[in-house]
């Protein structure tokens, strides 16, 4: 009996993990934080937007979540958190486990013009490898991102 007890509130802990708010707030949030990067574009122009989405700690850059931006070839136009990736192309460069991500986000952005891309990436954060869902956005020839760790 206290073996099954025991399975049951592990089982509920997991649940509670699985399906807690945070989670998805998370998402809602890096979509919102995208969402408000593509008003930011429209409202001020290209250059005015992806100086301020380099910007570190800026208000596009909220710790674990922040926006990132690609062109249509796959080079980081705007970066908060690694302004050394700005202006590399990173299209043939793979997660941890081989996935060519990148290629996926640009081609996600232009065949749908909006969508999730998940992948594995290094957490500025934590400063570990760590599963990422990344909400991606086409704004003009700009691919706008914003990812949350699971």
């Amino acid at each position: 009996m206290q073996r099954v007890l025991v399975c049951a509130l592990s089982l509920c802990f997991v649940l509670a993990l699985v399906f807690a708010p945070g989670v998805m707030a998370s998402q809602k949030d890096a979509k919102a934080l995208v969402e408000k990067a593509a008003a930011f574009v429209k409202a001020s122009g290209k250059d005015a937007a992806l100086k301020e989405i380099s910007k570190a700690k800026g208000q596009f850059d909220k710790g674990e979540l922040y926006v990132f931006a690609y062109d249509l070839s796959a080079t980081i136009v705007a970066h908060p958190k690694n302004p050394k990736l700005i202006g590399k192309n990173l299209m043939d460069v793979p997660d941890t486990d081989g996935k060519l991500f990148r290629k996926e986000i640009v081609e996600t952005a232009k065949s749908k013009g909006s969508g999730w891309v998940d992948y594995k990436y290094l957490n500025p954060e934590t400063k570990k490898v760590e599963a990422k869902t990344t909400y991606v956005l086409k704004v003009g020839d700009l691919v706008l991102c914003c990812g949350t760790y699971k």
